[in-house]
C-alpha cells in the first residue's frame, strides 16, 4: 500500500470565513486514497462554523505554528519549537493560509526540511520586507488573482502558481427549499431586495452601498447586510444608518443561503484601499445562486466580472453604482434571469470547487515527486 501524503494545513481560527471555507473545502474534498490532511489553529474556536470543521474526521491540532519576532534574542528558540512540531508528526507538505507576513512558520519548516506552501489570499505589501522573506523560504506561492503576480512576484514567478479561490457550486445553486427565512421575515413580497454579505470592517465599503441608495431615493428598495456587525465599524454604520428604514442589519449567519436566495441584487462595494481581499467568497455564492452581481472594479472582484464588466463600477463612486442599481432594477424578469443564469455558468467555468482541487492536489503530488 503506497504511503499517503501527509497535509498540514495552518490557519490562525475559523473566524476569517473566506479562509475558512477554503480550508474546510480542500479538507473535506480531497482525495482521501492519496493524502492525509490534518489541520492546524492556534486555538480551539467556539463558533458553529469550527463544530462543522470538527466533523471532518481529520486530526485537529491546537498550536501556534507561528511566534512573535521580538525579543529577537529568543526568536529562533521559540522557531525550533515549531520545528520540532512540524518534524514529530512526520508531516510531508506544510500548507499555510495565515494571512500574515510572518516567517516564522515558514523558517519552521524550512529548518524541518518540511516543503512549505503558503496562500496568498488578501492584497497588500506595503514594502514589508517580511512578505519578500517569507516567499523566499516558502517551495510554492499560489495567488489567487491576477493583480497580485504582476504587483509582487515578478521575480520569482518560478514558485507562483494562479488558483482563484472556489465554491462547491452544487452547494450554492438555485433552490426551491422552503427555508425558515425568506424575503417577507424582513420586507415586502413585492420590495426589490439588495443583498450584501461581509464581516463589517471599513474597506468593504458598505456605506457606498448606502449612500448610493438614499440617491435614488426608492422606497421599494431595499438593503439587506449579512455579516459580523458587532465591531466599532459596524456599530457606526447602524447607528449612521438607524433612521433609514430600508436598511437592515441581520448580523452574523452561518448559514446564507436562505438570504441569496430572497435577494434581487448582491452588491459588493469594496474599496480601493487597506487591506484588500483577493477573491471574495460571498459575490461567488451570490452568482453561483443566480443573483446578479455587482461590484467595485478592484482586485479579485474584476477577476469574478471579468466577463461581465458592465457591472463592474469604480469603486467608491456613489453616482456609478447607483446608476448600475436601476439599471439591473430595471430589467424585465427575462433579461435579469438571463444574466443570473450567465453570471452562474462562468463561476462553474473559474471557480467550482472540482477545479480547485484538481489544481491543489497535481500541486502536492509534484512538490513530493
Amino acid at each position: 500500500m503506497l504511503k499517503k501524503t501527509r497535509i498540514l494545513f495552518t490557519i490562525p481560527n475559523f473566524d476569517t470565513a473566506g479562509s475558512g471555507k477554503s480550508v474546510y473545502d480542500l479538507v473535506k474534498n480531497i482525495d482521501r486514497t492519496i493524502f492525509e490532511p490534518e489541520i492546524c489553529c492556534s486555538r480551539r474556536d467556539q463558533g458553529l462554523f469550527f463544530k462543522e470543521v470538527e466533523k471532518l474526521d481529520v486530526k485537529i491540532h491546537i498550536f501556534p505554528t507561528k511566534t512573535h519576532y521580538r525579543p529577537w534574542i529568543t526568536f529562533l528558540f521559540r522557531v525550533l519549537k515549531i520545528r520540532k512540531f512540524f518534524k514529530q508528526n512526520k508531516f510531508d507538505i506544510i500548507h499555510s493560509w495565515n494571512w500574515s507576513s510572518d516567517i516564522s512558520e515558514p523558517l519552521a519548516a524550512r529548518l524541518a526540511g518540511i516543503p512549505f506552501v503558503y496562500t496568498k489570499k488578501a492584497m497588500g505589501w506595503g514594502g514589508n520586507r517580511y512578505w519578500t522573506w517569507k516567499s523566499k523560504l516558502s517551495t510554492k506561492i499560489i495567488v489567487v488573482n491576477r493583480d497580485m503576480i504582476h504587483q509582487y512576484f515578478t521575480k520569482m514567478m518560478h514558485k507562483v502558481e494562479l488558483f482563484p479561490l472556489a465554491i462547491d457550486t452544487n452547494y450554492y445553486k438555485p433552490s426551491s427549499i422552503d427555508y425558515s427565512i425568506s424575503k417577507e421575515t424582513y420586507f415586502k413580497k413585492d420590495d426589490f431586495v439588495i443583498l450584501s454579505i461581509a464581516n463589517l470592517v471599513e474597506v468593504k465599503g458598505v456605506e457606498i452601498l448606502f449612500e448610493a441608495i438614499q440617491k435614488i431615493n426608492n422606497d421599494q428598495i431595499k438593503v439587506l447586510i449579512v455579516g459580523k456587525d458587532t465591531n466599532d465599524y459596524g456599530t457606526q454604520m447602524k447607528q449612521r444608518y438607524a433612521s433609514n428604514k430600508n436598511i437592515i442589519f441581520a448580523g452574523k449567519q452561518l448559514e446564507v443561503r436562505p438570504f441569496l436566495q430572497m435577494a434581487d441584487l448582491f452588491v459588493i462595494p469594496t474599496k480601493d484601499e487597506g487591506r484588500r481581499e483577493g477573491i471574495p467568497n460571498a459575490p461567488l455564492e451570490a452568482m453561483a445562486t443566480e443573483c446578479v452581481v455587482i461590484g467595485s472594479n478592484v482586485s479579485g472582484v474584476k477577476d469574478i466580472l471579468n466577463e461581465f464588466p458592465a457591472y463592474l463600477f469604480e469603486a467608491s463612486n456613489v453616482d456609478e453604482l447607483a446608476k448600475k442599481i436601476v439599471r439591473v432594477k430595471n430589467m424585465n424578469d427575462n433579461e435579469r434571469n438571463k444574466l443570473a443564469k450567465d453570471m452562474r455558468e462562468q463561476v462553474i467555468k473559474e471557480f467550482s470547487i472540482e477545479e480547485f482541487l484538481k489544481k491543489h492536489e497535481k500541486l502536492y503530488l509534484s512538490i513530493i515527486k
